[in-house]
């Protein structure tokens, strides 16, 4: 076991671990640490406790002290200087024609480093950028492009249930979100009704997710045929996965139908094929698909593009230099969903395969057989 303590940097940010030493820390407190960025201070959301060695990266950087009111005071003045650093680098972005949108600035503790977040649909060179901030500012400039998503949760808005955003509000880090959930819940499947104000699927379909799969496994679906326990077989028209009831088409006569409702224990059923997937118009299922790759690759791209002018793509670590294994995972099941579509839409035509372990291809064409040696 390792005792530690769980710091963020961010109001709704994800939590890193750091060994509180010999302190006596609360929840609440702000303290100064050491990261890959350098000194910086950050406000303790999981108090003193000991976990297991192996749901943390060994070893853990320390905690360096209990943060004074002149860390405070100079935080404040950080916050401060972002402000008006903001409006310098929107002018600068103007007068260099760049298609980037500007979405935060950040201060680092210290002070030694200024990151910019921007948006762009594409790549940006914004190498004279960099120099002509690092001329304003006499500091050391970051930029980094970041998502849609990313952006939404840094500056936050009112979804279209009316409350504050899931990931601006309590959300630390995303999760994957696919249309299977929408299905599972019954939603339609029109993209403006399941995207949230980025574009992309909204998170919430993830919360009751789990809920609506165990629902829906005692039930059956639409369209399916069973035997209610007053001996009738009837077609199912409608499905109340809450209340967990069905209503069926039974036959009552030669030639007579009636609609009559039944809880799920008192039928008799063999599940088949979703509704939603035989009545669903063919533009909203690919344009939903769309929007789940594009979730998909931006999540394979999260972390940080930054740079003098080249964007090098990161792994998404956290600031101690080290990931939790849940993050670890995540980021793993990520690149591996990935790579799968990668290598379907990749395919080779003609008969064709391609052995990277063997480095050697074969071509059902020529029947030939090349292999290096």
């Amino acid at each position: 076991m390792v005792k530690i303590i769980g710091v963020r940097f961010k109001s709704v940010g994800k939590i890193y671990y750091f060994d509180p030493l010999d302190m006596d820390i609360k929840v609440g407190d702000c303290v100064i640490v050491e990261t890959a960025r350098g000194i910086e201070l950050g406000r303790v959301a999981i108090g003193i406790r000991e976990v297991d060695e192996t749901s943390v990266v060994m070893p853990l950087r320390p905690v360096l002290r209990m943060a004074s009111d002149e860390d405070l005071e100079m935080e404040a003045r950080n916050k401060a200087k972002e402000k008006e650093a903001f409006g310098i680098c929107v002018d600068r972005i103007k007068k260099h024609g760049l298609e980037m949108k500007l979405v935060e600035v950040e201060y680092t503790f210290d002070g030694s480093k200024i990151l910019f977040y921007f948006t762009a649909d594409g790549r940006v060179d914004f190498r004279e950028l960099v120099k002509d901030l690092a001329a304003v500012f006499k500091t050391r400039i970051e930029l980094r492009q970041i998502g849609v998503r990313d952006e939404a949760k840094a500056i936050g808005g009112v979804g279209s249930c009316g409350r504050p955003l899931c990931c601006h509000s309590y959300l630390p880090e995303f999760i994957p979100v696919s249309i299977k959930m929408a299905k599972d819940q019954n939603l339609p499947l029109n993209p403006s009704k399941i995207s949230g104000v980025c574009g992309r699927l909204m998170c919430c379909l993830k919360n009751e997710h789990e809920t609506y799969e165990w629902l829906n496994s005692k039930c059956p679906n639409v369209g399916d045929m069973v035997k209610t326990n007053d001996g009738f077989t009837g077609e199912v028209s409608r499905v109340n996965v809450l209340r967990q009831k069905v209503k069926v088409i039974v036959n009552v006569g030669k030639d007579e139908k009636e609609v009559r409702e039944y809880e799920v224990e008192e039928l008799t059923f063999t599940r088949g094929k979703k509704y939603h997937e035989e009545h669903t118009d063919d533009a909203d299922l690919a344009e939903l698909r769309e929007l789940e790759d594009d979730e998909h690759e931006e999540t394979d791209e999260r972390g940080s593009r930054s740079g003098h002018g080249s964007l090098n793509r990161q792994n998404h670590q956290n600031r101690t230099g080290h990931q939790n294994n849940q993050s670890r995972q995540n980021h793993q099941n990520h690149q591996n969903q990935s790579r799968d579509r990668q290598r379907h839409y990749d395919r080779p035509q003609g008969g064709k395969t391609y052995d990277r372990g063997k480095r050697e291809y074969t071509g059902n064409r020529d029947n030939k057989k090349k292999q290096n040696p």
